[in-house]
């Protein structure tokens, strides 16, 4: 069995749109900066040959990464989901234990951009959420040690 790769609609389109620039944009150019490399002459000695040929396995690794994940992936349009739990793609607001206020959508792993408020639902935080309530307070075990916040809004946006 296939694991889907949860992500949002706009994460999705986030992703054809960079898989459309490597395979349109940047293949093209790599393999043009290999073939004026190659004509120097002397290919063990040739910086920009070796140096286009790394580039080009790393263009030809991530094209073959968001090919899976495109293929794989399960989207998730929060504006057509509803409910009293947190769920992914849901927007919670919350508040720590000093009454400061913290917004977050919860997303998929390619998504995550925490100064825009996108965190993974595999992280800390986004997994002591999934399935919790406005009013719930929710403990968080982070690498700096436990935070304390209350659910205080749900949305769907």
């Amino acid at each position: 069995m296939v694991e889907k790769v949860p992500m949002t609609a706009e994460g999705h389109q986030r992703l054809e749109a960079e898989l459309k620039i490597l395979k349109h944009e940047e293949r093209p150019a790599v393999i043009k900066a290999i073939e004026e490399a190659r004509a120097h002459g002397d290919l063990s000695e040739n910086a920009e040959y070796h140096a286009a040929k790394d580039h080009q396995g790393f263009i030809e690794a991530r094209i073959k990464d968001l090919e899976g994940k495109i293929s794989r992936s399960e989207v998730i349009d929060p504006k057509e989901l509803s409910g009293e739990k947190v769920i992914f793609a849901s927007t919670v607001s919350m508040a720590d234990e000093d009454d400061k206020k913290f917004k977050y959508q919860i997303v998929g792993v390619d998504e995550v951009d925490v100064s825009a408020g996108k965190i993974s639902y595999i992280s800390p935080i986004g997994r002591a959420l999934i399935g919790r309530r406005i009013g719930d307070e929710v403990e968080v075990k982070t690498p700096r040690g436990i935070d304390y916040y209350e659910i205080t809004k749900l949305e769907f946006i």
